[in-house]
């Protein structure tokens, strides 16, 4: 799969990113070391939006490499995807979505990534034989939609981009594809001047299956003029939009600042989709994840402030055993719900968790679940 001329022009080095801004960095072997084991990546359009006078601008605590990356409590697999890994690079979690990973790269390299053992550092979990994975999915007839993510699919070229559609078109039983992508947020450009995206996009809608595009915007000043042109012009093609917000420490961890988010979303017509507690991933666990008690205030302040629309986003944790809406802190811990498993009695299951104050994830023994699916 060939990668779009946009990602040749990225920032890779930390001496690169030195010769770029204003400010010295500080602890800059440290921060080469880092580098070096989780790799920095970042467009000079996603840079410019960084404050470099402020050492707690929240852009830059996405992007940059930071000393909390030494940190290493949590794991580089949080969600289970080795376990649900059928072929190399297809994944089958869920019985109506296959997620195939198509590249591992991206345009920016967030320091918060869920797939930091991956995301710019090997493809051995990158899809290789399409005909078996398309033989997967035309045997799978429960299967009803496929999620392209990565990395981020639409830092391929598009012509690349064309054959996994075409390839997608011919299976009878998808109803829709959806693309996991941050490219509107943090390389614009790449979709700004692409004539030909848009016509894959709409070939394949002209088949009657929708596509859908779920994006990542975490900070209010990512909403720019020029990310939203190149969203207006994604929807204008017949993509249907959503976004995920994961909820970051330093980042968006104010209710206002969510509120901020979530209503701009609204306005510019992106559905406002899930509000992603942090994983505990190593290196990204201590830097970024919030006390889910201290996150369910925050998501309980944020829906204070808004209206209907901008309030349809569901706070869920992306848990081993499923996708888990958090309902609510009460008492000494969480009541939630599974909204989807792989076990199926787990399935709209409401319940209560004791958690301790400080508790960031919800870490379940075989027993509680046995009693659980009971």
């Amino acid at each position: 799969m060939q990668l779009h001329h946009c990602f040749h022009k990225t920032i890779h080095t930390i001496e690169e990113l030195q010769q770029q801004i204003p400010h010295e960095l500080e602890d800059r072997v440290l921060l080469e070391k880092i580098a070096q084991k989780y790799p920095l990546r970042i467009s000079p359009y996603y840079l410019d939006l960084i404050n470099w006078d402020d050492p707690e601008d929240p852009i830059r605590r996405i992007a940059i490499p930071s000393l909390r990356e030494q940190q290493r409590s949590g794991t580089f697999d949080t969600s289970g995807e080795q376990h649900n890994t059928k072929l190399r690079g297809l994944q089958h979690k869920y019985r109506e979505t296959a997620l195939i990973l198509i590249t591992n790269v991206c345009s920016v390299y967030c320091r918060h990534c869920f797939r930091k053992r991956l995301v710019g550092v090997t493809e051995n979990e990158v899809a290789r034989d399409w005909q078996r994975i398309t033989e997967y999915i035309l045997l799978h007839t429960e299967i009803t939609n496929v999620l392209l993510s990565g990395g981020d699919p639409l830092i391929l070229e598009t012509a690349s981009l064309g054959e996994i559609f075409q390839r997608l078109m011919t299976v009878p039983h998808l109803q829709y594809l959806r693309i996991g992508s941050r490219i509107p947020v943090v390389l614009p450009e790449r979709i700004l001047e692409d004539q030909e995206l848009g016509k894959i996009f709409q070939d394949f809608l002209a088949t009657g299956k929708q596509v859908y595009l779920t994006t990542q915007y975490n900070h209010p000043r990512e909403l720019t003029s020029t990310s939203l042109k190149a969203i207006r012009k994604i929807q204008g093609s017949g993509v249907i939009v959503n976004n995920q917000t994961v909820l970051l420490k330093g980042v968006n961890d104010s209710p206002s600042v969510m509120a901020r988010l979530q209503t701009s979303l609204a306005r510019h017509g992106i559905i406002p989709y899930y509000v992603f507690q942090c994983r505990p991933v190593a290196t990204v666990k201590d830097g970024f994840q919030l006390p889910l008690r201290k996150a369910c205030r925050i998501i309980d302040e944020t829906r204070q402030q808004l209206d209907g629309l901008s309030k349809r986003f569901r706070f869920v944790l992306s848990h081993p055993t499923g996708k888990i809406e958090i309902l609510g802190w009460e008492d000494e811990g969480v009541y939630a719900k599974y909204l989807q498993s792989n076990r199926k009695k787990l399935h709209n299951k409401i319940f209560h968790k004791r958690l301790k104050k400080d508790a960031g994830w919800l870490d379940w023994s075989e027993t509680e679940l046995d009693f659980l699916c009971s």
